[in-house]
């Protein structure tokens, strides 16, 4: 931006206005947030403040752009909100540099009219963030709400690959994404991130599907014929398989990060157990613990959270009320307790929401229907 307004300065002054500096905090806010974009662009209008002509104007009218660019551009995977944002900012230009000049002149009589052209110009091509903000995506791996709207999109390559492979633990996902993204929307945490995340948490299982219960259409159980210690090994093994198979798919690497922090630090606890129960002086914590890191974001900390509170669920014989809510309790204490959200930014106020969302969810999911006739 700096260096097409110094271009444009040295060539052609005239056109300033129609060089799209609203493109700035439109970019940064589609992978950053708001605050930043507001930021980055108000220090970038003060430095060139003192290049251009007719500074005070300059400063004035792109400083009131930016403002309402950051308060209007939102949801930009959604085509028509970036053209709508657009032309709203189009005519806060036109009526910030009417009411500029009038108060400065005190009449109309000599406004230049060319400028309505330009702010119109500066508007057709702020569009073109669309193109910019894919083509950073591409570059340096980052992910917008565009990008992750179409990951989380059922029928894509991997996700249809895990519904034919491990059938229940797509659902399983379904189910935890659903979770996250109410959890998400309570505290003002990213919900598209989060959903998108859920979703490809457990893709690791699709290699092998068999050895998780959600998978498990029959009485057999491969877990019978191995040691508790190699049941765990095929049960952690699912987030580096994970992590291989989103690097070959060329998933993100902020989604990536959902897969590797899902478990935290954790035990496999059902085998860890099994392994103190037969042979306690061959008993190895680090054989039974999944490798991390902890979460170190809200989201992959809602996740945690949503991931293990779903799982736990289905063990309920008779879910009631009472039993789901001594339930989430538990889980959430529990990892609580055990430092998994040390790194993230997260609130007990903020974990005692995500609670009360899921436990209502669940509720919901589990409730008592009416016994049809038959």
């Amino acid at each position: 931006m700096v260096f097409l307004i110094t271009i444009t300065i040295k060539y052609q002054p005239t056109y300033i206005v129609a060089v799209p500096l609203i493109i700035l905090p439109i970019v940064i806010k589609a992978f950053f947030d708001a605050r930043l974009g507001l930021i980055t662009h108000v220090l970038t209008v003060l430095l060139l403040g003192f290049i251009v002509p007719n500074s005070f104007e300059f400063v004035f009218l792109q400083t009131i752009a930016g403002i309402v660019t950051i308060l209007t551009v939102s949801e930009l995977y959604k085509r028509a909100n970036l053209f709508i944002s657009i032309s709203q900012i189009t005519l806060i230009y036109m009526l910030a540099y009417f009411a500029f000049f009038l108060i400065q002149e005190g009449s109309i009589e000599n406004i230049n009219w060319t400028y309505f052209a330009f702010f119109a110009l500066n508007g057709v091509l702020a569009l073109l963030s669309q193109y910019l903000i894919w083509v950073y995506e591409k570059i340096f791996g980052l992910v917008s709400d565009v990008s992750l709207l179409e990951l989380s999109n059922t029928n894509s390559k991997l996700l249809r690959e895990l519904n034919e492979k491990a059938p229940g633990t797509f659902q399983h996902s379904m189910q935890v994404a659903n979770l996250a993204e109410a959890s998400a929307n309570e505290i003002g945490a990213n919900a598209m991130l989060v959903r998108t995340g859920a979703l490809y948490h457990d893709i690791g299982k699709m290699l092998n599907p068999m050895y998780f219960t959600e998978n498990q259409s029959t009485n057999v159980n491969p877990h019978q014929e191995l040691s508790p210690k190699d049941s765990a090994k095929v049960i952690i093994d699912h987030i580096i398989g994970g992590i291989e198979l989103a690097k070959k798919n060329r998933l993100p690497e902020r989604v990536i990060d959902f897969i590797r922090t899902h478990h935290g630090t954790s035990l496999v606890y059902y085998f860890y157990k099994q392994q103190e129960a037969l042979n306690p002086d061959d008993l190895d914590v680090a054989d039974f613990r999944y490798p991390g890191p902890i979460p170190f974001s809200k989201e992959t900390a809602i996740l945690m959270m949503s991931d293990a509170s779903e799982a736990a669920s289905k063990s309920l014989k008779n879910p009631t009320a009472q039993s789901i809510d001594d339930l989430i309790e538990k889980v959430i204490n529990g990892q609580m307790n055990n430092g998994q959200f040390m790194n993230a930014d997260i609130t007990f106020q903020e974990i005692q929401s995500i609670k009360k969302v899921i436990k209502r969810k669940l509720k919901n999911i589990y409730h008592l229907r009416i016994e049809y006739p038959e």
